[in-house]
């Protein structure tokens, strides 16, 4: 099975095509009268096709430091969309409020998934990240004297 197929069969990325898809059936019963429904219809969808994109690029990059760093990507789209799903509750132009109640549970149910997801990373597996945000907890930073070869990290590809 490819990387690919692993990534797309994980509850997380199906969760997160789910809600991209809900997004997209939501944007057909949005009033086109409305500017302010009309930007922040692209702000949802834009947050939904990202969240599906930077799982496969955490799972495509198996560092630590790169799969945290997608993680607080993920982190921060998902919850600017349940927001601005949240939001068209106080628009008068906006009636179909079964929408909303959906995506927002799905995306509660995305956010378990999510921290089960992020549990699951493999610490062992990192470069120091000397923003200091994306390193494992308890690992302490390298010293001058410590080697750095990037061949370490690839399976003997040479």
């Amino acid at each position: 099975m490819s990387r690919l197929d692993n990534t797309q069969n994980l509850p997380i990325f199906q969760k997160a095509e789910l809600i991209y898809q809900l997004v997209e059936s939501l944007m057909g019963s949005l009033p086109e009268d409305d500017d302010y429904i009309q930007g922040t219809k692209d702000l949802m969808r834009a947050d939904a096709m990202i969240i599906t994109v930077k799982i496969a690029g955490a799972e495509g990059g198996d560092l630590y430091s790169i799969r945290m760093q997608n993680a607080a990507i993920i982190r921060d789209h998902a919850m600017h969309l349940y927001v601005q799903v949240g939001s068209l509750r106080f628009h008068e132009s906006y009636k179909d409020l079964e929408y909303v109640k959906l995506i927002r549970k799905e995306i509660d149910e995305f956010r378990l998934l999510f921290l089960d997801w992020v549990a699951s990373f493999e610490t062992s597996n990192h470069i120091w990240d000397e923003w200091g945000l994306f390193n494992p907890q308890g690992v302490v930073p390298p010293t001058e004297s410590d080697d750095f070869d990037i061949n370490d990290f690839f399976d003997g590809d040479e």
